[in-house]
C-alpha cells in the first residue's frame, strides 16, 4: 500500500532566516559599535577508539571549542587599538614582562543574533574568554581603507541561550 504525503511536508511554510548582518557583540571595555564581524563558536568532539580483541568501538573523547575571530573598526576616538591593547595588558604586560591572574583578563562575551526588527533571535555567551591574538591592519600610503583590528578569542566553553 502507497504512503500518503502529509500536505503540510510538501506545501510551503514561511519563515525568517537569521542573516550575518544582524548582530551585536559584548566584549566588557570594548565598544559594541566597533565589532564589524566575528565567528561563532564551533566545537570538535574528537572520537576515541576502544579496542576489544579483535574488534573496536568509538566513543565520543574530549570536545574542544575552537577559537572566535572577531574582526574591529579602529576609530580614532574611542581607540579601538586602545581597547584591545588594554585587555592584553590585563594578561600580559610587555614592559615589566608580568602575566596577570585569569581572573584579571578572563572575561564572559556575548553575541546576540538578532531579528528584522531588533529583537534577539540567538544568545551565544563565551565563558572565559581570553585573547590569544591581535592582527592589527597593514599601514600603506598607497591605500585608502579602513585601518581595522582582527581579535582571536580562546575561552573554556560556550553557551547557546537560546
Amino acid at each position: 500500500m502507497a504512503e500518503l504525503i502529509d500536505p503540510n511536508e510538501i506545501m510551503f511554510t514561511a519563515f525568517e532566516p537569521k542573516l550575518a548582518n544582524r548582530f551585536i557583540m559584548y566584549i566588557d571595555g570594548i565598544p559594541s559599535f566597533i565589532c564589524n564581524k566575528c565567528s561563532r563558536p564551533d566545537i570538535t568532539m574528537a572520537p576515541v577508539k576502544i579496542e576489544h580483541m579483535n574488534t573496536y568501538r568509538k566513543i565520543l573523547g574530549k570536545a574542544e571549542w575552537g577559537d572566535v575571530t572577531v574582526s574591529l573598526y579602529d576609530p580614532i576616538v574611542p581607540s579601538g587599538a586602545q581597547a584591545v591593547m588594554e585587555w592584553v595588558r590585563l594578561a600580559y604586560e610587555s614592559v615589566t614582562g608580568r602575566f596577570g591572574y585569569s581572573d584579571f583578563y578572563k572575561k564572559d562575551v556575548t553575541i546576540n543574533v538578532l531579528g528584522p526588527v531588533g529583537d534577539k533571535v540567538e544568545e551565544w555567551t563565551l565563558k572565559g574568554a581570553m585573547p590569544t591574538g591581535t592582527a592589527p591592519a597593514d599601514l600603506d600610503w598607497s591605500s585608502s581603507e579602513v585601518l581595522g583590528i582582527e581579535l582571536t578569542l580562546a575561552f573554556d566553553y560556550a553557551i547557546l541561550q537560546y
